[in-house]
């Protein structure tokens, strides 16, 4: 398992004690899946969450008119989940799909709140991510989304995930920017 590549991660937003590294290690399942696989369907409630060791996934969704809007990549150092669906119990309104033949270590999210619960140090890495993440990282990107041209939209992605932008294909970058792959070629053209 590539447990070193998890806690160093996870050392980066909070120290861990040795008890809470072997009790949060306790819980983790290497898995595997091949490019195209759903780690979450729309509609599912999940109970897990998946840091990415290698590969590559998004979370995406389709729209009335049938547009895939994707709205994340979590590439290797992420962890994957529709973690509102997973609080609340309730059906994920995305789905979650390995983009390419990915590895990651699983985790019950439950099992996993109730180590924060019982070690403070793991509450501090918690509230740290949720931060960052659902907070920090977050917020600019709903507000370049409503405000911002196509062109603003793509370099900011450029900034957000320089390594991704030989990984992914112009129609996953087009559904993450909100635009059609013609306006992305466009956008391309002009450069």
């Amino acid at each position: 398992m590539h447990t070193d590549q998890f806690f160093q991660k996870i050392r980066t937003y909070a120290h861990l004690s040795p008890e809470a590294e072997d009790a949060w290690l306790a819980l983790l399942k290497e898995n595997t899946y091949r490019r195209g696989d759903n780690f979450i369907n729309i509609g599912q409630t999940p109970k897990k969450v998946a840091f990415v060791t290698k590969g590559l996934f998004s979370q995406y969704y389709i729209t009335e008119k049938g547009d895939t809007v994707i709205k994340y990549f979590f590439p290797e150092g992420r962890i994957a989940g529709s973690i509102p669906a997973t609080l609340t119990k309730s059906g994920s309104p995305f789905t979650i799909s390995a983009l390419e033949d990915s590895t990651v270590l699983e985790y019950d999210f439950h099992a996993f709140r109730n180590l924060v619960s019982e070690h403070r140090d793991v509450a501090e890495f918690y509230i740290r991510y949720m931060e960052q993440h659902w907070v920090i990282d977050k917020e600019p990107d709903e507000i370049s989304l409503r405000n911002d041209s196509a062109r603003i939209r793509y370099d900011a992605f450029l900034q957000k995930y320089p390594e991704l932008v030989n990984r992914l294909k112009k129609h996953h970058i087009a559904a993450y920017l909100g635009i059609t792959p013609t306006q992305l070629s466009r956008i391309f053209a002009g450069r």
